[in-house]
């Protein structure tokens, strides 16, 4: 795809201003504690990339709506199961150099749902440890699919309209780098507002998150770009975006709630040292790209 200043412009425009005014308003939701209304008015933002590719009259046409399972298989397996790979070896190196924050007992739990949460595990017969291990399972298993409907409205705007023509326009490894910074910024009055991501009280906030997202939406966003590359299908992306989602704070449920006002550091790969597998393979990934353009 061309790059097209003026479609990409009005794209950008309208993608921002609809997110962000979504965001605003469930921020508010999240300020007075009522988590459904915030959960679902950030599910509607996830589809502002969408409109704001329709509303730049972005062809959809030619962005691989349609599943391309032939010879993609390999590909959407890595979408699927990757993120959880990702995460559960950034967890494990964060806590192999802090294990003094780990815990087995189920302390986020018991803080983040209270006593009316545990009463309810022991009423359907779980126990703390059975919940937490049906997630570490169920996560990456089916969670990844059911997100990707939700994640389909960023991938179509970033993936499908937006990071081609910047990849176009730039090279495709200095394009992911700017396409994964304008993804990482589209979070930014959610992160400042409600403390999304990060939570609030944390060391740098609110800089320090904002750089650190955007950090995690090039690494995140090379990965993606890479999917849609080989496959041409705009689901790859989407299924490994949802993957991301669903895993993400899975780490959180081992995590010792004494440092929970610590998360730019880890243990979810939102983190900077949990963050560090993705970014190997980000940065081999750029490297790769970076020399085939200079041939």
């Amino acid at each position: 795809m061309k790059m097209d200043k003026k479609k990409l412009k009005i794209y950008l425009i309208w993608t921002f201003a609809i997110a962000w005014v979504l965001q605003v308003i469930g921020s508010i939701f999240s300020l007075q504690g009522n988590s459904l209304m915030f959960t679902l008015v950030l599910s509607v933002s996830m589809y502002a990339p969408f409109f704001g590719t329709l509303l730049a009259r972005v062809p959809l046409q030619g962005m691989g709506l349609k599943p391309k399972l032939k010879g993609n298989l390999k590909y959407f397996a890595a979408a699927w199961l990757l993120p959880a790979v990702f995460t559960a070896l950034g967890a494990v190196l964060y806590f192999i150099i802090f294990p003094d924050r780990l815990d087995l007992t189920g302390m986020y739990i018991r803080e983040a749902g209270g006593e009316g949460v545990i009463q309810q595990l022991e009423a359907e017969g779980l126990t703390l440890s059975v919940y937490m291990a049906i997630s570490v399972i169920s996560a990456p298993m089916y969670a990844p699919w059911i997100n990707m409907f939700f994640a389909l409205g960023e991938e179509v705007g970033w993936r499908g309209a937006m990071d081609p023509m910047l990849r176009d326009y730039f090279g495709k490894a200095k394009g992911s780098i700017i396409g994964g910074m304008i993804w990482g910024a589209w979070h930014w009055p959610v992160m400042i507002i409600a403390g999304y991501e990060y939570g609030k009280g944390y060391w740098g906030e609110p800089i320090l998150g904002m750089v650190l997202f955007c950090l995690f939406a090039v690494v995140a966003g090379t990965l993606l770009d890479y999917l849609y590359e080989k496959t041409d299908c705009i689901w790859a992306p989407a299924l490994a975006h949802g993957a991301i989602n669903g895993v993400c704070s899975v780490p959180m449920l081992f995590l010792n709630t004494a440092y929970s006002n610590q998360l730019t550091i880890g243990p979810l790969p939102i983190g900077f040292i949990s963050m560090i597998p993705m970014m190997i393979v980000a940065a081999i990934v750029l490297w790769q790209q970076k020399k085939q353009e200079e041939k």
